[in-house]
């Protein structure tokens, strides 16, 4: 079975630039403190690189 992670958002966009506010929306996230699910991909990590300092993500 392929690992998951699990993603929250736990801190705010504003102020934040252009492609970092990109990147938390195409993860999916909206809100504070929303979780979601992805595929472990390398297009994930990518994206979750970008912004590790606006996220927690989890192992599943």
């Amino acid at each position: 079975m392929a690992k998951r992670l699990r993603i929250t958002l736990v801190k705010s966009i504003i102020g934040r630039t252009e492609p970092q506010r990109l990147t938390v929306q195409a993860l999916g996230l909206k809100k504070i403190n929303q979780t979601v699910e992805h595929q472990d991909t390398p297009q994930i990590r990518g994206m979750i690189d970008k912004v590790s300092h606006l996220v927690k993500v989890e192992e599943l």
